[in-house]
């Protein structure tokens, strides 16, 4: 365990926002979570506020310095648990890579994370937002994960009806509400992450995109190594890769409506994009109610709208946290003016 002062953090946010931590602590095993909450400055750095949970940083807009104590998650760890005629249950630990430890699946012979590759972030991160492109969520996969309470020092585990699965939501992201709160945000530091990977595998194609890779490959059958090869390159395609410019990905989750909510806005914009999905409800694609308001390409300061995808905000160069959100919250009231749609922001400020 390294607990470090005074830590810049533009490392550690895929947005490269600057900023800095008051305390970080580095957490490489479970061991040394329960060492640090046993330390004498235990009581003092979160006497004020809960620690802060940082993963990948991929999901993460920061605001200004941190001044709660920063526990970076560390924890590395790839294996097998069990292989049956049913499927196999693989885990990962929370400090590992996530497209890293998909493609890690795929290389063992284990298909199933293949829709979820190059999802910048950490495997202990992927629960929090369950995670989800081209036709899979995370939960579709999700077995179960450990962690420890930061309240009480003690480990417990999580199946996926524990976790309380939503669109880009679960228990994690959601506050306590007292000792015997349901919300998990600042109190679970997640350890490790299984996932169950049926067997026989059946391909997840039902995409837009996907389907265009087929007609133009003319490969009707493709395996998930051919899947995941497609995803990566409608990725890279559509997305800024955050080493070069800095971004969180997507910045809105996509909204839903009622069918009769989705009759009005095609009335008005019969081009709208939208996916009826299986409860009756339809999703409209946030990145086209952005771009219909003249948003792809502006910026606010330092902060801007991603020329090839408008719902990806990017740091064009010296961005603060306070651009970024300001963009954000310009970008809201244009939609709700013209669409009468509230855009709900996927990232974490801090």
């Amino acid at each position: 365990m390294l607990v470090e002062n005074n830590v810049a953090l533009q490392p550690y946010n895929t947005f490269g926002i600057v900023a800095r931590a008051q305390r970080l602590a580095r957490l490489r095993a479970e061991a040394e979570v329960l060492q640090l909450m046993s330390s004498a400055d235990w009581a003092a750095d979160t006497a004020a506020a809960p620690p802060f949970v940082l993963g990948g940083g991929s999901n993460l807009v920061i605001t200004g310095d941190v001044k709660p104590l920063v526990l970076k998650v560390e924890i590395a760890g790839r294996r097998l648990l069990e292989e049956t005629a049913k499927g196999w249950l693989v885990e990962g630990g929370a400090g590992e890579n996530w497209h890293a430890f998909v493609a890690w699946t795929l290389e063992q012979g284990w298909p199933g994370l293949e829709n979820l590759a190059l999802i910048p972030g950490s495997v202990g991160a992927s629960p929090v937002q369950n995670i989800g492109a081209y036709g899979v969520e995370l939960q579709d996969r999700f077995h179960s994960l450990d962690a420890i309470d930061l309240y009480t020092g003690k480990a417990f585990s999580l199946d996926a009806a524990q976790c309380g699965f939503g669109y880009r939501d679960s228990v994690f992201k959601h506050a306590p509400a007292g000792e015997k709160g349901l919300g998990l945000a600042g109190r679970a530091l997640i350890t490790r992450v299984r996932f169950w990977l049926p067997k026989p595998w059946k391909p997840v194609l039902g995409y837009l995109d996907l389907e265009r890779k087929m007609a133009e490959t003319g490969v009707s059958a493709p395996d998930a190594r051919q899947i995941f090869d497609w995803v990566v390159a409608i990725r890279r395609a559509k997305l800024p890769d955050p080493a070069v410019i800095g971004n969180a990905g997507s910045f809105f989750k996509n909204p839903t409506v009622n069918e009769v909510q989705c009759a009005d806005i095609i009335a008005r914009d019969p081009k709208v994009v939208h996916y009826p999905m299986p409860d009756g409800s339809i999703k409209l694609a946030a990145g086209w109610l952005i771009d219909a308001c003249g948003w792809k390409g502006k910026s606010v300061g330092n902060a801007g709208v991603f020329e090839r995808q408008a719902l990806v905000l990017v740091n064009r160069g010296g961005a603060t946290g306070g651009e970024v959100m300001t963009l954000a919250k310009a970008i809201q009231t244009s939609v709700y003016e013209r669409f009468g749609i509230r855009l709900e922001p996927e990232p974490v400020v801090i």
